[in-house]
């Protein structure tokens, strides 16, 4: 793919969150709505295009945690407000050559995790669990080695000891589990079909009334 081809050729450990997105984008992975900026006076034209409210994330493959580097603001919700945090997040970028992501925020209190490991001996394996800021502690999550059937990714989702989550809860929809599958299956495909791909993360993946959106992605490339 020609966009991992470029990364490695100049060198790059990893795509950025923009990039890595195109990636999931081309494997039918639904992505949020969004605009790759990196100077004030295409701000404006971005915000227009995206809407209120939103989130400005500093992007560059040289920055994978955003969040402790001050880098993301969210429910930004006016021109003022969006050229303060875009101010702020160059600020923060320390010399990176890095631009600014102008996002759709995206409102959902579902998060999951879909991942992808390289596994030496078994190649490519597809990671299911609950996602957000309890995928390290509850480490609940499932595995399975590409490529995958249907009836694999359906299987993978009730693995999870939290599965009742995919389901109509507390007056939100159940999630639509045909797109989740496709979600799985198509991220076996991404390792089947690119060997330097060495690991995905999209972490979140919210649930937006029943569909799951990639809110954050990081692709690694082998060295």
């Amino acid at each position: 793919m020609k966009i991992i081809d470029e990364a490695i050729k100049k060198g790059k450990r990893s795509l950025s969150e923009y990039e890595s997105k195109q990636v999931l984008a081309y494997y039918q992975i639904p992505v949020t709505r969004e605009v790759l900026i990196e100077n004030e006076k295409d701000l404006l034209k971005a915000t227009q295009e995206i809407g209120y409210p939103l989130v400005l994330k500093g992007c560059s493959w040289e920055i994978t945690h955003k969040t402790e580097k001050g880098m993301i603001r969210v429910d930004i919700r006016n021109e003022e407000e969006a050229k303060a945090a875009f101010k702020e997040i160059m600020d923060n970028m320390d010399n990176t050559d890095g631009a600014v992501l102008v996002q759709e925020m995206i409102k959902g209190v579902r998060e999951l995790v879909v991942g992808l490991i390289r596994d030496p001996q078994f190649g490519p394996a597809v990671m299911f669990g609950l996602g957000g800021i309890f995928t390290e502690i509850l480490k609940d999550i499932s595995f399975r080695i590409a490529p995958l059937e249907r009836r694999d990714a359906m299987e993978m989702m009730r693995d999870i000891k939290g599965h009742k989550i995919l389901d109509a809860v507390r007056g939100m929809e159940a999630v639509d589990l045909d797109i989740m599958a496709d979600i799985l299956i198509n991220m076996g495909r991404i390792g089947l079909e690119n060997e330097k791909v060495k690991e995905i993360d999209i972490n979140p993946l919210i649930i937006s009334g029943s569909k799951p959106v990639a809110v954050d992605a990081l692709v690694v490339l082998a060295e």
